[in-house]
């Protein structure tokens, strides 16, 4: 399906429908129609879609690990009710992300807070706030959260991330096994353990392993996932105490390219009884609670990013189609977002002509060569009014960009739900 040669209409045809004259529909409703209703650039976001994606992966994890959101994706109220209404808690990477979750009805014991450099603002206000864990990643940060601790008069709950070795690498942005700010490294995890277990107001309850991003094969995750248990007994035996969290990260991907194919679910779900083995295995494992936090892969299917054409041009033989959408809305089509996805994304004309089609520059309004959704999307004949849909953009949109740069509006952002849609962020 997702490696079909053309994997725009791969995905639409998956996720969301065409009618009789070709215009792309989201939950119903066409996308013509809210674009002329709430105006363009757009963003638009399928509820139907993100819970579909959050119960299929629910049950190929069933009786192994529960799900988190997280929350850095897409950190819109509306998309973190969505998943927290499914039955997930909540991953997050600040103070405003903590407010964001607890908007969207997360209570606060079921929100995590990870990331290399958590300030003493944030930490207060998550600490004041019953937030549920704390994940550390230096020693720095270990005194920063006792200090914290101690001004609340309470005991926090931390986990250690560790970075692990070679063995658990993977994904297209390897997160393990080399040197990064992420997490304490695995021959220090003991000493890290020890200074923790050295602060009174905090007690060390899990793990925090994440290994890499965007891993499409579902081999690569079991076996990042077993070796996290692994790791995981080796802190409960260091502390002399069982564990009540294991959370092995993110990383799932979604395919961008036509050479991608999606993650196995299948092969997930196979793999199942041998983790769920060692956990019972072990008794220092068998009570604690497994978790994944995914983000890209519940969101980003779910979304699109619709910009209206502004001109069509050929220069020395090549056609360009400008719109009023470009990078400082959505970095990551533009390439311009690390190094997990580059261009070109899954792009779409919202009213298909049936024309022939050929390779099309897609670039935004800035003054900047950077600025280009798409460098050779196989596009029909487009003019000045049409409409384009960059897919797989319900994560690591609108507030992963430079909004700022050139002073160009923000976008609305949609949420289609029920055959209605809701403004859950008005334009400018």
């Amino acid at each position: 399906m997702t490696d079909a040669p053309d994997l725009a209409a791969a995905l639409i045809a998956e996720n969301f429908s065409r009618d009789g004259g070709g215009v792309l529909h989201v939950g119903g409703l066409p996308l013509t129609d809210l674009a002329e209703e709430f105006g363009t650039p757009l963003f638009v976001y399928d509820a139907e879609v993100m819970r579909r994606t959050y119960r299929a992966l629910r049950a190929a994890l069933a009786g192994f690990a529960e799900i988190d959101y997280s929350v850095k994706a897409n950190p819109n109220p509306a998309v973190i009710r969505v998943f927290h209404e499914e039955g997930a808690g909540a991953e997050i990477a600040s103070g405003a992300e903590f407010a964001a979750a607890l908007e969207a009805g997360v209570p606060p014991e079921k929100i995590l807070f990870a990331g290399p450099g958590k300030g003493a603002a944030d930490l207060d206000r998550v600490v004041a706030g019953g937030i549920g864990e704390i994940h550390l990643e230096n020693r720095e940060e270990i005194l920063r959260v006792a200090a914290a601790a101690e001004r609340h008069g309470v005991t926090v709950r931390v986990a250690l991330r560790i970075n692990p070795g070679a063995a658990a690498q993977g994904g297209a942005m390897r997160m393990g096994g080399k040197p990064s700010p992420f997490g304490f490294d695995e021959e220090e995890m003991e000493a890290a353990i020890d200074a923790v277990e050295a602060q009174g107001p905090l007690r060390l309850i899990g793990l925090h392993l994440f290994a890499g991003t965007q891993g499409l094969k579902a081999e690569t995750l079991l076996g990042q996932w077993a070796y996290g248990l692994g790791l995981a007994a080796r802190i409960a035996g260091r502390t002399g105490r069982p564990l009540e969290t294991i959370d092995l990260g993110g990383g799932l991907g979604i395919p961008y390219f036509s050479g991608d194919a999606a993650l196995d679910l299948a092969t997930l779900r196979a793999g199942m009884p041998d983790l769920i083995a060692t956990l019972r295995a072990d008794p220092s494992l068998a009570g604690a609670r497994v978790v994944l936090e995914p983000g890209r892969y519940l969101a980003g299917p779910a979304g699109l990013y619709v910009a209206r054409v502004l001109a069509v041009k050929e220069s020395r033989g090549s056609r360009f189609v400008i719109t009023d959408g470009g990078m400082h809305h959505h970095l990551a089509a533009s390439g311009n977002l690390g190094q997990i996805v580059k261009r070109d994304f899954p792009l779409a004309a919202v009213t298909e002509t049936g024309g022939e089609r050929a390779a099309t520059a897609v670039v935004g309004p800035l003054c900047t060569p950077l600025d280009m959704l798409a460098r050779a999307a196989p596009l029909p004949p487009l003019a000045e009014g049409d409409l384009v849909a960059v897919l797989q953009s319900g994560a690591y949109g609108l507030t992963a960009s430079p909004t700022g740069f050139l002073s160009h509006p923000m976008p609305a952002e949609l949420l289609v739900d029920g055959g209605a849609a809701t403004v859950i962020r008005p334009s400018e």
